[in-house]
């Protein structure tokens, strides 16, 4: 049952307040989802939540490290067109926000690479 309320003869529904996840996140507009390099900790790709230039230092939501990826010949093929063979990607379990520092590059991903990120299957050692 949905509860309502009227004020000044306009109608407004009760919505329970909830602290945002990450996943909710993907729908607040201003967020990008991006690949990111770093100098020395690889390459992630999330929603960038903070990218501070002079710090070079980055907030992603919902990372994941790229850790190997196929079917895609650099990082800016990867964010255009997405993964061509993700059977053989590996891309570890997402972590709901990280903190990257020495941030060397920030690439947005189109919505078509997007979708094929977040689709290779977990890959995991255990």
């Amino acid at each position: 049952m949905t509860k309502t309320i009227e004020v000044s003869d306009e109608i407004f529904e009760k919505i329970k307040d909830q602290i945002e996840t990450p996943k909710q996140a993907e729908s607040k507009k201003g967020l990008n989802y991006c690949i990111v390099r770093t100098y020395s900790a690889g390459v992630f790709a999330g929603w960038l939540k903070e990218l501070d230039r002079p710090t070079q230092t980055a907030v992603v939501l919902d990372a994941r490290r790229i850790w190997y990826w196929s079917g895609s010949a650099s990082l800016s093929e990867l964010a255009v067109k997405g993964v061509g063979k993700p059977e053989e990607c590996k891309f570890p379990v997402a972590v709901e926000s990280i903190e990257l520092l020495q941030v060397i590059e920030v690439i947005p991903c189109t919505e078509k690479a997007k979708e094929s990120i977040k689709n290779v299957k977990e890959w995991t050692a255990i």
